[in-house]
């Protein structure tokens, strides 16, 4: 089963440091330059570009992220309440969870990160190149910021699925539901509303009627097969990666840039700070670890210092349209 968060756990003996230590060889990894000039002229070439995303580049938007010591919503952290159990037990806590979230995005607007995104697939598009967004985000932003070649490899705030006939739609309603209306307050202090199930978001397709549920992987179950096929034809075709806001930690997601760069493809990270992928080999060994433990073979990994061949550090509003900006080789 493909999990949305894999954690590997090992203790690591002596033979299998050496073993890692042996396979990397004796040269210091490279790390990843941010001179812009050099992204700039593999992105003049490139015709097939991937652009992963994760929260960071919906961070300047104002979007909670439900991380950290802070990130509660009530007193329940998100894993608490995105979780398949969490719904079956208690289904009204989770829709005045989600009621919430949907609500707020719905006062949050794409920022210049989205935006120099979208542009650069609309500009490309035209002289025959491709961009496809790959990303983590439920909130749908790139959307709103007119992106159209999107994978959302965790679903979206605003499509329901059916739990009786499986039926998946986008749901723009505010609110979702009637009962929902005004529930969901973030204060610790607030009670459950507690609303019967008949009343939460239902089926409207003729003869159904059955509960919905929001249509996002949760915590345990496994991301689509047929959005996660595609994801892995556009990484095996892409000429150029881009990593926006993201910690590569969380799985299968964390392996995308591993697999692009097994080619030989180039890969830069825009990140506000340093993350697992950034640097050299104490950061690689947890992703070798992870290859070694799942049998897969090292060398063609270590050798390729994991070929993080550009980082831009700082806010992806800032660094994003800089880098995505018009080439000057580019047809006005």
């Amino acid at each position: 089963m493909i999990l949305r968060q894999f954690t590997c756990r090992a203790v690591v003996n002596a033979c299998t440091q050496a073993r890692i230590r042996r396979l990397a060889g004796s040269r210091e990894m490279a790390k990843p330059s941010s001179d812009l000039a050099a992204f700039r002229d593999f992105f003049a070439k490139a015709e097939n570009i991937a652009i992963l995303t994760g929260a960071g580049v919906s961070a300047e938007s104002g979007v909670p992220t439900f991380r950290g010591a802070g990130g509660f919503w009530r007193k329940w952290q998100a894993q608490d309440l995105a979780t398949p159990e969490a719904f079956s037990g208690n289904p009204s806590r989770v829709w005045e969870f989600y009621h919430y979230r949907r609500e707020v995005m719905l006062t949050k607007d794409p920022n210049a990160a989205h935006k120099a995104i979208a542009e650069c697939e609309e500009r490309l598009g035209k002289q025959g190149r491709k961009v496809t967004v790959i990303t983590q985000n439920i909130d749908e932003l790139h959307r709103r910021a007119g992106s159209k070649n999107i994978l959302e490899i965790h679903g979206s705030l605003f499509k329901t699925r059916c739990l009786s006939c499986g039926h998946e739609e986008a749901n723009h309603k505010s609110p979702i539901c009637p009962a929902l209306k005004d529930k969901g307050a973030p204060d610790p202090n607030t009670h459950d509303a507690q609303i019967p199930v008949e009343q939460l978001p239902r089926c409207e397709r003729a003869g159904c009627g059955g509960l919905l549920r929001p249509a996002v992987v949760w915590f345990g179950e496994s991301l689509d097969a047929d959005v996660l096929s595609r994801s892995h034809e556009v990484l095996d075709s892409c000429d150029l990666c881009l990593v926006v806001g993201t910690s590569s930690v969380v799985y299968p997601a964390a392996m995308f840039a591993p697999q692009v760069a097994a080619r030989g493809v180039p890969v830069a990270e825009f990140n506000m700070e340093n993350t697992p992928a950034t640097t050299h080999f104490k950061h690689v060994s947890f992703f070798a670890l992870f290859l070694l433990v799942c049998g897969f073979p090292l060398q063609p990994f270590l050798s390729l210092h994991f070929c993080l061949r550009f980082h831009f550090q700082g806010p992806c509003g800032t660094t994003l349209p800089a880098a995505l900006a018009r080439h000057k080789s580019e047809p006005n």
